[in-house]
């Protein structure tokens, strides 16, 4: 007899994902590559947030990291063995442009070249992000995201690496989590650069966002007009503890800085006016300038969704009493105006982050950006899990909570799909465990452990799961079939 869970977990997850659905996996440079000092790279924030005493656990570092950089090729290979359609990565910034006078570093593009290369040769289409949070050192000490010249650097860089990599690369994408980047670097301090004032919170995310549509517009210039250009988001599946006036205002002023601070200005070249009243105590907003959101709202080809969690939330917190929404311990709160905001956890199963699963709030998630953007094509660009698992002595390294973590939010998307968003592909986070942030080595969502001594990969039982979804489905080519033009 077949149970609920048979069939979350069977390869065949349904006939509802569509001819040339793309299957995935993802990283981020900082997180694999390693080799921080090779080939002119300079430091980034996050080697120096790392090496600062007490900012990471166990004072790990990415200083080796997964060993990518040097170990691509053998990576690459493991991503053709899985079948994988694609492959999402991110570029070091400070590899291609190590100097504040501009520069650009020819080594640092060379990596680029061969690991695109490399994807191509395996039937595995490159996804390339511009920015996975490691800003370079050089732009923080000149003031980092509450400069508004980081934003005009950062296209000058999106630039180069356009015109280096467009002729392979057809699917792009400026910034990664750019909430992420601007409230906890810039609020709760627990991302680099551990910054904690919330107006600098506010200023770095109107400068990514800035950043991001200077960016559209200078691969717009550069690339092919086949490719298409992406902003990932981690939109958050809000949700009120109750039906009371307190707890219903926590989730507007909270869906206000995680979702609409970020949907309004880049669907519609306006930010919420709720927003602008509730942080008015925070700052004045004079950092928007004219101009602006018509930059910000420059069309987009397609939107990336993150989502690992949804967010409940309860109004009524005495002083000293919000949380800070489980992205590490702080002090202070990524959500500026939301000091009375309780933060609480939804019930069921959690993962080793503690974080509960929900695929609910994935398809809610899907559900509203079809709604608010319809006919814009979506991609689910990281979802997965924290687990502690380890090999047997027989080297098998079982994990069905991951299995069934991926299998159910799978399901979600399909059912997303199935009633009408127009969802394209599905990225695991993460291929390599890898350098986890604030967290170091202490938590692994890879589908493919990483020995981070001796930097030996060993698929993990998830990972041959996800390669017998993926051959069910026969889900290669969905970014177009790879090629050099």
């Amino acid at each position: 007899m077949r149970t609920a869970t048979d069939d979350a977990t069977s390869p065949d997850l349904g006939a509802d994902f569509p001819p040339g659905f793309v299957w995935g996996a993802a990283t981020a440079a900082y997180q694999i590559e390693g080799a921080v000092a090779a080939d002119g790279r300079t430091p980034s924030i996050w080697d120096t947030f790392s090496h600062t005493p007490g900012r990471v656990h166990d004072g790990d570092t990415g200083d080796t990291a997964a060993d990518h950089y040097a170990r691509y090729r053998e990576d690459v290979a493991l991503m053709a063995g899985l079948g994988l359609g694609a492959y999402r990565f991110s570029v070091a910034w400070s590899r291609i442009v190590p100097a504040a006078d501009g520069r650009v570093e020819p080594r640092g593009l060379a990596f680029y070249d061969r690991l695109v290369d490399a994807l191509l040769d395996a039937g595995v289409a490159p996804a390339l992000t511009l920015y996975h949070w490691d800003l370079p050192q050089y732009l923080q000490d000149a003031g980092g995201w509450t400069n508004r010249d980081t934003a005009t650097r950062f296209a000058d860089y999106a630039r180069v690496v356009g015109e280096r990599l467009g002729d392979r690369v057809r699917l792009w994408t400026t910034l990664n989590e750019p909430w992420c980047a601007a409230f906890l670097g810039h609020a709760s301090g627990v991302h680099a650069p551990g910054v904690t004032d919330p107006a600098a919170a506010l200023t770095a995310h109107h400068h990514l966002l800035l950043a991001h549509g200077e960016a559209v517009a200078a691969l717009r210039a550069v690339l092919p007009a086949d490719r298409s250009v992406s902003l990932v988001l981690n939109p958050a599946a809000v949700r009120a503890a109750s039906a009371d006036p307190l707890d219903t205002d926590a989730a507007r002023r909270v869906d206000g800085l995680a979702n609409r601070i970020f949907l309004d200005p880049v669907l519609r070249g306006r930010y919420p006016e709720d927003v602008l009243r509730d942080t008015a105590s925070v700052t004045d907003w004079s950092f928007v300038r004219d101009g602006d959101l018509a930059a910000i709202s420059r069309p987009i080809d397609a939107m990336g969704v993150n989502y690992y969690t949804p967010t409940v939330v309860a109004g009524g917190a005495a002083p000293g009493e919000a949380r800070n929404d489980g992205h590490g311990a702080s002090a202070f709160s990524p959500w500026p105006a939301c000091e009375d905001v309780r933060f609480l956890h939804a019930p069921g199963p959690r993962t080793a982050m503690d974080w509960p699963v929900d695929p609910d709030g994935l398809y809610d998630v899907l559900m509203r950006l079809h709604a608010e953007a319809p006919g814009l094509p979506l991609m689910v660009t990281e979802n997965g899990a924290a687990y502690e698992d380890a090999p047997d002595p027989d080297g098998r390294v079982a994990d069905p909570r991951r299995q069934a973590y991926i299998a159910a939010h799978l399901a979600a998307v399909r059912r997303a799909i199935g009633a009408g968003a127009e969802v394209r592909g599905y990225f695991v986070w993460s291929l390599l465990d890898n350098f986890e942030w604030a967290y170091g080595y202490a938590k692994r969502f890879g589908i493919v452990r990483v020995d981070f001594a001796s930097g030996r990969r060993t698929l993990k039982d998830s990972a041959r799961w996800y390669a017998s979804v993926i051959a069910a489905h026969r889900g290669r080519d969905g970014i177009g079939e790879p090629q050099r033009d």
